[in-house]
């Protein structure tokens, strides 16, 4: 047991480094009336269009994107470019939120008081949903949200 202990903790910072597993990130303390300012200002910049009554963003590469969590939703859908990076920022405006990406593994904690940034790189172009992956309340199954990357 000892030495497979061992073996497990010395392959933590490995994963960590080499395996993608965990997210470096940065977290700043907010308040959800000052992350949903940031959030609008980022909509009545980079609004692009509307889908299923959800604002859809197209923001300038290398900028600052902000998407929030709340009872049950992800908003806005965020547009992006293909090999551009973007400063991705995440707060929860009421409950502790999971936000996973999927087909790809970025799993992340969002709660509130809490602004998570991540700096991301979409390298493939398509459709990826936004999952909460923390229970929520009643409406958690219907908490999805949707990331399109363009060529």
């Amino acid at each position: 047991a000892l030495t497979w202990c061992l073996i497990m903790f010395f392959m933590m910072p490995y994963w960590h480094i080499y395996g993608k597993q965990n997210l470096s990130n940065e977290a700043y303390q907010t308040t959800p009336a000052k992350f949903g300012a940031k959030v609008q200002e980022g909509i009545d910049q980079n609004k692009v269009g509307e889908e299923a009554g959800l604002p859809i963003i197209h923001p300038p590469a290398g900028s600052d994107v902000y998407m929030l969590a709340r009872l049950w939703q992800w908003w806005p859908i965020l547009e992006l470019e293909k090999n551009k990076t973007y400063r991705l920022h995440l707060s929860s405006m009421d409950w502790q939120h999971g936000f996973s990406v999927q087909p790809i593994n970025i799993n992340m904690q969002v709660v509130p008081g809490y602004e998570m940034v991540l700096t991301v790189t979409p390298d493939q172009a398509g459709e990826y949903g936004v999952v909460c992956n923390e229970y929520c309340g009643i409406g958690h199954h219907t908490m999805v949200g949707k990331i399109y990357v363009k060529e």
